[in-house]
């Protein structure tokens, strides 16, 4: 009797699965399975309705989230907040307020978020809220790219001391918030790239040579990546001040090959990646795109 028992337990817990699992690809969804369990979801909000939302909140043992779409909100993000297993979590487009960055907290597992194109254009996300991810014991890895949020959300950031990579480009941060970088005493990668031009506005670079002397001081730095700026080998003191750095990887920027072979002879315990731009790619990139 007991084998029986446990023999229609397993069966209709395997068509409850199915059954779920075939709930988040009517929506949509790619959906990632380890046995019964749901572990990864990748899926576009954009039509998402309350009830979906709930949906997939209710799928408690997916790690690897990946979502996008203006309809994630603070209302609708806190109905995924029974999602405490993630572990890794990529969004783009979402509307939150700096207020809805709160929910955040109940992701205790979370080690790596990732947000593109956070409430663009929006005056109701400053990026301060993003302070509240201080309570993330765990988060070590921390993207924030193509937002019209600026030095407020930098100094937010430079408060997240357990970050160990910080990655940014196309925001409306300045040389000023740079500066909140190095208050990240953990840090050990980062990427930083231009700020994306404010139309019809003044918009000074965010990136430059004079930001590597800020860059200096984060002695922690093993792996850099410059990206979407004019330099020179001038940045070679910068550069050696790093003491344990191992990694450079210099993409979209314009520098003449001889500097690039300078660096790399200034720094002999570095591996150097250099991606050279045509000239085509320096006027579309970073003379139209970027106003360098």
């Amino acid at each position: 009797m007991k084998r029986l028992t446990l023999l229609f337990l397993c069966a209709c817990f395997g068509s409850l699965h199915a059954a779920d699992v075939a709930a988040l690809e009517k929506l949509g969804a790619k959906v990632t399975a380890l046995g019964d369990a749901v572990t990864q979801v990748q899926v576009k909000c954009d039509s998402f309705t309350e009830a979906d939302f709930r949906t997939l909140g209710g799928f408690a043992t997916i790690k690897k989230l990946t979502i996008s779409g203006k309809t994630i909100t603070d209302d609708t993000l806190a109905l995924l907040t029974g999602l405490t297993a993630l572990e890794e979590l990529s969004t783009d487009g979402i509307q939150l307020t700096d207020a809805g960055y709160k929910h955040f907290t109940a992701f205790q597992n979370m080690k790596s978020l990732a947000f593109f194109h956070p409430a663009f254009r929006s005056e109701k996300f400053t990026g301060s809220g993003l302070v509240h991810l201080k309570a993330l014991p765990k988060l070590e890895r921390l993207t924030f790219a193509g937002s019209t949020a600026g030095d407020a959300a930098l100094e937010a950031i430079g408060q997240l001391t357990q970050l160990k990579e910080f990655r940014t480009w196309h925001t409306a941060q300045t040389q000023a918030g740079n500066a909140h970088l190095v208050k990240i005493t953990n840090l050990k990668g980062l990427r930083i790239g231009q700020r994306l031009p404010n139309w019809g506005k003044d918009s000074p670079v965010s990136f430059d040579e004079s930001t590597l002397a800020v860059l200096a001081q984060i002695k922690t730095l093993e792996s850099l990546e410059l990206t979407e700026a004019r330099l020179t080998a001038r940045i070679i003191p910068h550069l050696q001040a790093l003491p344990k750095l191992t990694k450079l990887k210099i993409q979209f920027v314009d520098i003449p090959a001889a500097d690039v072979e300078a660096i790399k002879a200034a720094l002999p315990n570095a591996k150097v990646d250099f991606e050279p731009m045509s000239e085509a790619d320096v006027e579309a990139t970073l003379v139209k795109k970027l106003r360098l």
